[in-house]
């Protein structure tokens, strides 16, 4: 039975082979940067579960730009050489690698989740003081962080561009930058966020300046053949805060800069923003950014079920779907999707005495 959801995408020269995207998710279980055998096993079996596009967790471009010092990190070669195993285990999976380039801002320099998640204060021993284009915490617990002036804001530019350089090193075959969740370049989108009163900050076009800077240096530095993507915020959840209307236009400009896709998310700039999550609360964001801006997109956010990844896809509100706590649930959901699709997909050879009949 012929699936939109089994339907390869074609981007540029790669054709990814199905529209089941994992997403970024953070497994804050490296040291210096340096992905290990977690990373390989948790993105390795999304690829053996049958994922067409696996996306690397946020992967910082700096020291400073990771959120928690156990972040994956690209700003040196032992990490692009340790990302190369994880890369080829997945592509000889038959699925695409991809990873998440990113910059934490002013929620950088915070712990783990399990152990509590709180700000981690430049005075302890892994902790620092994080930057961000005002001088503007992210709650009364964070660091202040630091403004960045003209020379920080050209350094953070080379950043990214040398981190996707060494993606490509590691193999990697899409790039996605981190425009979302409060992290660096979505502080700067937001008036929010963004108290600045020079060429980098006030209106729509200076506040959008740097992240499309970013944009059009990694599409010059990524090959020609291959995709790049950009995961934003659509929405603050806030009034007078980032919104879809400002998203449509940072789409069109993405387009223009060259981006393939926009990853369509919401939130995390504030910690007091009422999100409405439910069930496929986030896909009017995709379908109306598709549709304005004419680009492709990708939709997440609480998407459970294979009939609703297809309905998402049928109905052309997205071009891919992007999975992230259900594929923590269950990394094979793909090849569990497909058989209550009645779509016909490859299993391992080494799990093909499991596959339905």
């Amino acid at each position: 039975m012929d699936t939109r959801l089994f339907t390869p995408l074609v981007l540029r020269g790669l054709s990814i082979p199905n529209r089941i995207f994992v997403s970024p998710m953070c497994q804050y279980s490296s040291t210096d940067g340096v992905p290990n055998d977690w990373h390989l096993v948790h993105l390795g079996s999304r690829a053996v579960g049958g994922a067409g596009l696996v996306i690397a967790e946020a992967t910082a471009v700096c020291p400073e730009g990771r959120i928690t010092p156990y972040d994956t990190g690209l700003w040196n070669e032992a990490q692009a050489t340790a990302y190369r195993r994880i890369t080829d285990f997945i592509k000889a999976q038959g699925s695409v690698a991809g990873i998440q380039i990113a910059h934490a801002g002013r929620k950088a320099s915070t712990d783990a989740p399990w152990l509590g998640g709180h700000p981690i204060q430049p005075a302890a021993d892994n902790g620092w003081v994080p930057e961000a284009p005002s001088a503007k915490a992210f709650s009364p617990a964070h660091t202040v962080p630091h403004e960045l002036d003209e020379a920080g804001i050209e350094r953070i530019k080379s950043q990214f561009v040398a981190s996707a350089r060494l993606a490509l090193e590691a193999g990697f075959q899409v790039a996605e930058l981190h425009m979302a969740h409060g992290y660096l370049l979505h502080s700067f989108l937001s008036p929010l966020s963004n108290h600045r009163d020079d060429a980098w900050g006030g209106s729509l076009e200076n506040r959008a300046r740097l992240p499309l800077e970013i944009a059009r240096a990694v599409r010059a530095e990524w090959p020609a053949e291959l995709p790049v993507f950009v995961r934003i915020s659509a929405s603050d959840w806030v009034d007078d805060g980032w919104d879809l209307a400002q998203s449509v236009q940072l789409a069109i400009w993405l387009r223009e800069a060259g981006i393939d896709l926009i990853d369509c998310s919401s939130g995390g700039l504030t910690p007091d923003a009422r999100i409405p999550a439910a069930p496929g609360f986030q896909t009017l964001f995709a379908q109306t950014v598709r549709a304005q801006a004419r680009i492709h997109t990708g939709a997440v956010g609480l998407i459970t079920s294979p009939e609703q990844a297809e309905h998402l896809l049928v109905t052309e509100q997205a071009d891919a779907v992007l999975l992230a706590r259900e594929l923590l649930r269950d990394p094979y959901w793909p090849l569990h999707a497909a058989h209550a699709l009645g779509a016909e997909v490859d299993w391992p050879v080494q799990y093909q005495r499991a596959k339905p009949r």
